[in-house]
């Protein structure tokens, strides 16, 4: 783990003062005790391609067992950790012990995979004053190391998350040392046109080149945190660091090149679906961004989301209510919650499988660890959790074949939706119901990402 735990130790000092520091090294550089053999890679033909997604890692440098369970974490603000123990708390950002297991997971389960994408979101749940610009940028270094240290001839394509800046949500439409700093971390992994436009705004677009099809496909890696409701920064601007002309751009190359290409970001387009009308990003962005969702929705093969920490399904509708993209939110690494919310969600992991050929997306595993459980037998056994299709019985992820599965979960008393919602939670507590106003606004953000079709839905109920 070389270059991994002197940035995780060095930071357990800035946050928590330098108390304890050789115990917290100790902590967090320790390696992760033996999880369960993880399930043989996916039976089926040799031409199906795969690749992994991970999101919201949000590192808790300062995270300790002690008897004061208010100074368990910075993360969980003075309030009481629940249950803490060596893989973390639900009222706690992620032990650095917890991220390492998860990687730990993924290279012993030897998947055979093209390429990872990382959602963003490294640094943990603190109150503004308690971060940096500099510690902001050594979490990221950290976490980008550790990820090199386990996959170091892994393509990865990384995308900002909305704090991986300082202060937080607070990212800038230009150039700044952030943006410069993880440039320079993330730089094995991009070409240096990648660099360059990230450097200058927080997004870029790259190619992989397979070595099964003939055709590249195309990496859209946007900073959707420039749209975010909580960006000051942007509050006036009608096209912030001149992304969404790029992004039309981009696309429309594309399209005239016949490429296939998947869009990752942190902060989802569309409704949240725990939130009644509310949209993760300015309703306005919302708006121009599904519109032009739209309009290359042949070219894009698959959109990727994090920032919610929970798991969830959209289907992107054109004008005449079609299913014509498939987009997923993945679930957080990290398992924090705050006093005010009744669930959290177990730790996941995710793999994606893909035709080759076409890119378009055929499977989704998800992966867990079952936090209780897990810090109960001071064992991090990272399972499976489900495989989509054999979950909700279709064919695969095309968007029609998702937008029926979208139909039968609202059925009254659907008890595949209440599956959904387990998922959505990551296994958290089986004992959840989710019926009413909240199964209205799961079903509603799931089949609408626009205004009108979304407050169509909810009048319906």
């Amino acid at each position: 783990m070389r270059g991994a735990c002197p940035g995780a130790a060095s930071l357990s000092m800035e946050l928590a003062g330098g108390c304890c520091a050789l115990s917290l090294w100790l902590l967090l550089c320790r390696s992760p005790a033996p999880g369960a053999a993880a399930p043989a890679p996916p039976a089926g033909p040799l031409a199906v391609g795969q690749f992994w997604h991970v999101s919201d890692l949000h590192l808790d440098p300062t995270y300790h067992i002690t008897g004061d369970h208010t100074k368990v974490c910075s993360s969980s603000k003075g309030a009481n950790a629940s249950n803490p123990g060596p893989f973390g708390d639900f009222f706690c950002d992620s032990p650095y012990q917890l991220i390492l297991s998860a990687f730990k997971y993924m290279k012993e389960s030897e998947q055979q995979v093209s390429f990872m994408i990382w959602t963003g979101d490294s640094p943990p749940h603190v109150p503004v004053e308690e971060l940096s610009t500099k510690m902001v940028i050594n979490v990221i270094g950290n976490m980008t190391s550790t990820i090199q240290s386990f996959f170091p001839d892994l393509q990865v394509f990384p995308a900002l998350g909305n704090h991986d800046y300082w202060p937080q949500d607070q990212l800038s439409v230009s150039a700044n040392e952030v943006y410069n700093a993880v440039a320079n971390f993330w730089k094995p992994w991009l070409t240096d046109e990648a660099i360059s436009t990230f450097k200058k705004g927080g997004f870029y677009t790259q190619l992989f080149q397979s070595s099964v099809s003939p055709q590249p496909l195309r990496i859209i890696s946007l900073n959707t945190n420039l749209y975010y409701s909580p960006n000051h920064v942007t509050l006036n601007i009608t096209d912030p660091a001149n992304q969404l002309v790029w992004l039309e751009s981009t696309l429309e190359i594309s399209l005239q090149k016949k490429e296939k290409v998947y869009v990752i970001g942190h902060v989802p387009i569309g409704y949240l679906p725990f939130a009644r009308n509310t949209t993760a990003i300015r309703g306005y962005y919302n708006e121009r961004l599904v519109k032009i969702f739209r309009k290359y929705s042949d070219v894009i093969a698959g959109q990727f989301f994090g920032h919610t920490h929970r798991d969830s399904i959209m289907i992107l509708l054109d004008e005449k209510e079609n299913p014509i993209n498939s987009l997923f939110v993945a679930p957080a690494v990290t398992p924090v919650k705050s006093v005010l919310q009744r669930e959290s969600n177990n730790p996941g992991v995710r793999l994606y499988q893909y035709d080759p050929l076409q890119y378009s997306l055929l499977d989704l595993w998800q992966f867990y660890l079952n936090l209780t459980d897990a810090n109960m037998k001071n064992e991090s056994n990272w399972k499976l959790e489900y495989i989509l299709t054999k979950e909700y019985g279709i064919e695969d992820l095309k968007p029609e074949n998702l937008y029926e599965m979208a139909k039968q979960l609202t059925v009254p008393h659907s008890k595949l939706f209440q599956q959904y919602y387990n998922n959505f939670i990551v296994s958290y507590d089986k004992s959840i119901v989710c019926e009413g106003d909240c199964k209205t606004s799961q079903i509603c953000a799931m089949q609408y990402l626009d205004h009108s079709f979304y407050t169509d839905c909810i009048q319906r109920g």
